[in-house]
């Protein structure tokens, strides 16, 4: 029988997330390691990172180990009228480490909706990344923000671009002091000013923020962004999510590519985010599509730090023996100690800073105990 202990906790999240995605309807999808670096040019501050791996193909092209995913699937997939295509992937990618600053094999696992999305395609796929996150631990939370509202509040005081990609910093930063002197450096109003810091506090469940976010909604467009927010949000808390949801603006501070909803996954012990994702209609039309488009990635390598306890013991056996032992027999002790469930190292001499919990000897056809550290 298969034993799922021996996966890492990476590869165990594959195989559940996987069969959560296909219970959906998201069927796999399968790309090419690498694409034509020209992809990655045009879009490349939708990239985590700028540096790519390249190299020239056998037709003369400049190709690069993808450092994305959803660009290759928005590339490799088609505009299809009153429909929506559902796929999922699990995918290597190439990036560099934020530890080593080396480049890095990346597995990543994720979902792309992508066509005529509603209001039930967005709770389902954020609905989704929460159950990824319950799937990879008991104890995790999902925070959610809409960049509509955001966008919607910087229309409104009147700002320059400039001064609203500064703005949208000290909002990611949660830095209060620094929007007020943004806002008293480009005389914006006091009451704009506290509109805009309001979204620096706003954080919480779901039915505590709501009431404070309509506060601030004076203006059409902020109305009509609050109404699909509260639609998604009402979804979520009836689908018994909502306890394990957050509102946070804090999030919501990349408006080149993302619109609407956007929403990053924690699980406890692993000090980064393991999940993000959100609306990227604004990456579809950039790409020249009519569709609209919402997914979310696994960010597989964080979880090598879940549950990351030190081992009371490397092995549970080793198994000393010398020239006097038969092989024969020294295979028929190990594999009984295998059947028994125990793993087994067997050596000549006891090998050093190795942590065991038996200490055995085989003798012959017996094996004796030496030393049980249990």
């Amino acid at each position: 029988m298969f034993n799922s202990n021996i996966l890492k906790n990476e590869e165990k999240a594959v195989f559940a997330l996987r069969s959560l995605y296909r219970k959906y309807g998201y069927a796999p999808f399968k790309m090419s390691k690498f694409e034509e670096y020209d992809l990655y040019v045009r879009n490349k501050d939708f990239l985590v990172s700028d540096s790519v791996i390249t190299f020239t193909g056998m037709n003369g092209k400049l190709l690069a180990l993808k450092p994305d995913v959803t660009l290759s699937i928005v590339k490799n997939t088609k505009d299809l009228p009153d429909t929506v295509q559902k796929v999922y992937y699990n995918e290597n990618v190439y990036r560099v480490s934020k530890n080593t600053h080396e480049f890095k094999e990346i597995m990543q696992t994720g979902l792309e909706c992508i066509g005529n999305i509603d209001v039930y395609n967005i709770f389902e796929v954020i609905s989704l990344a929460a159950k990824s996150l319950e799937a990879i631990s008991d104890s995790y939370v999902l925070d959610l923000s809409h960049i509509g509202i955001v966008s919607a509040v910087l229309d409104s005081i009147g700002c320059s671009r400039e001064t609203g990609k500064k703005i949208l910093t000290c909002i990611g930063e949660k830095n209060q002091s620094g929007i007020e002197k943004i806002c008293s450096e480009n005389d914006i109003s006091a009451e704009d000013c506290e509109k805009i810091v309001s979204l620096v506090g706003t954080y919480g469940k779901i039915e505590k923020v709501l009431p404070s976010l309509r506060a601030i909604c004076d203006t059409p467009e902020l109305s009509a962004a609050l109404a699909e927010f509260e639609s998604i949000c009402s979804l979520l808390v009836s689908s018994g999510l909502g306890e394990r949801i957050n509102i946070d603006f804090s999030i919501a501070t990349d408006m080149r590519y993302y619109n609407g909803v956007v929403f990053q996954g924690f699980v406890e012990n692993v000090p980064t985010g393991v999940l993000s994702g959100g609306q990227y209609d604004n990456l579809m039309k950039k790409m020249g599509r009519k569709s609209g488009a919402i997914g979310f990635a696994v960010y597989l390598d964080t979880l090598e730090r879940l549950n990351l306890v030190e081992k009371k013991y490397d092995v549970d056996c080793i198994l000393l023996y010398d020239e006097t032992v038969q092989a024969a027999d020294l295979a028929g002790a190990v594999n009984k100690l295998v059947a028994e469930g125990r793993n087994v190292m067997v050596q000549k001499t006891l090998p050093e800073n190795i942590k065991y919990r038996q200490l055995l000897k085989i003798n012959g056809k017996e094996v004796d105990e030496l030393e049980n550290n249990d």
